[in-house]
C-alpha cells in the first residue's frame, strides 16, 4: 500500500501517552504508510517532574527517586509496545526510544540526530485553559522552534474530544 517516495524516509513521533499523542501516532503512521518511511516512537521521562515529586515530598527520601524511574521506564515500555501491537502499526516499521530529560528538548535532539525528515506531534488545539494544554501545547510549540525539519502538530479530533469531555 505504501509508496517509496524521497518525500519523508524518517518520523519521529513523541508520545506521552495521552489521546493527543494517539491520534499523532496514527496520523504518523498513516503518513509513513504512503511515503514508505519508518517511524521512530519516542516516549521522554520528564526528569523534571520527579525533580518535583521529590520537592512536594511525595518520594519519601531521595532514594526513591531510582525505583521511581525504573517504574516509569517499565510502564511507558508496556504502553509503547501495547502501540506498536495495535492495529494502526500494521505494516509500518517501526522503531522505540524511551529517554529521559526535557521533553522538547530530547525531542530536538532525537530529531537532530537521528536524521528524522518529519516530527509528528499531537497538540491541544481548542482546549484553553486545560492544564493539558498548558504543559504538552508548550512542548509542541518549542518543537516547532527546535526541531530542524518540519513539525506537523495534530490536535484531538473534535468528535474524541467530545466523547471525553461528556464522561
Amino acid at each position: 500500500m505504501g509508496q517509496d517516495t524521497d518525500l519523508f524516509k524518517a518520523i519521529l513521533v513523541p508520545v506521552d501517552f495521552s489521546p493527543c499523542s494517539d491520534e499523532a501516532f496514527r496520523v504518523a503512521c498513516q503518513v509513513a504508510r504512503l511515503c514508505g518511511a519508518t517511524v521512530l516512537v519516542l516516549h521522554v521521562i520528564d526528569t523534571s517532574t520527579l525533580a518535583a515529586f521529590h520537592r512536594l515530598g511525595l518520594l519519601a527520601v531521595p532514594s526513591d527517586a531510582a525505583p521511581q524511574r525504573r517504574r516509569l521506564r517499565h510502564h511507558a515500555r508496556l504502553k509503547v509496545r501495547q502501540l506498536l501491537e495495535s492495529k494502526v502499526a500494521a505494516d509500518v516499521k517501526i522503531t522505540r526510544l524511551i529517554v529521559e530529560g526535557v521533553p522538547f528538548a530530547e525531542i530536538a535532539k532525537a530529531a537532530r540526530i537521528g536524521n528524522i525528515d518529519l516530527v509528528v506531534i499531537g497538540c491541544y488545539g481548542g482546549r484553553v485553559g486545560s492544564v493539558d494544554k498548558i504543559f504538552f501545547g508548550s512542548t509542541a510549540e518549542k518543537v516547532v522552534r527546535t526541531a530542524g525539519c518540519p513539525v506537523l502538530t495534530v490536535p484531538l479530533p473534535t468528535s474524541v474530544s467530545q466523547r471525553r469531555s461528556s464522561r
